[in-house]
């Protein structure tokens, strides 16, 4: 096992990502991959992940390795950065104030609205012929 490191789950709408925090150069393994192998050049996905690793000034410090399930590409994105906010936030509970308010250590629980009987989706209704 690696020396002192951190885990802590995130979770956005299906996707749940087990995120480990370890003494690195600032890169991020997803599911055994690199970064820009899982998730493609998404620059919105990057910048959403590295978001609490750069405002509390731990790009460089740590190496982020998670194993992510469910959902979609942004969804597990989402997740991983829930994930590292919560990890950074067992590491030092200084960051609280900094990480709280920027909303990263809210779980987003939006998920989409189950399909109702008499309907076409959750609230598409069947088009309507009066004649």
């Amino acid at each position: 096992m690696a020396s002192k490191e951190i885990m802590a789950t995130g979770r956005r709408k299906t996707a749940i990502a087990v995120v480990k925090l370890v003494k690195g150069k600032g890169r991020v393994f997803v599911n055994g991959k690199t970064f820009s192998e899982y998730f493609g050049n998404r620059a919105a996905l990057e910048m959403m992940v590295y978001r609490p690793l750069a405002l509390t000034d731990n790009q460089e410090k740590y190496d982020v390795r998670v194993k992510t399930v469910g959902g979609g590409v942004s969804a597990q994105a989402g997740a991983i950065r829930h994930g590292i906010s919560r990890a950074l936030l067992k590491m030092n509970e200084d960051y609280k104030s900094v990480l709280k308010s920027e909303g990263l250590l809210t779980r987003d629980a939006r998920v989409k609205e189950r399909k109702k009987y008499g309907r076409k989706r959750a609230r598409k209704r069947f088009q309507f012929s009066k004649r």
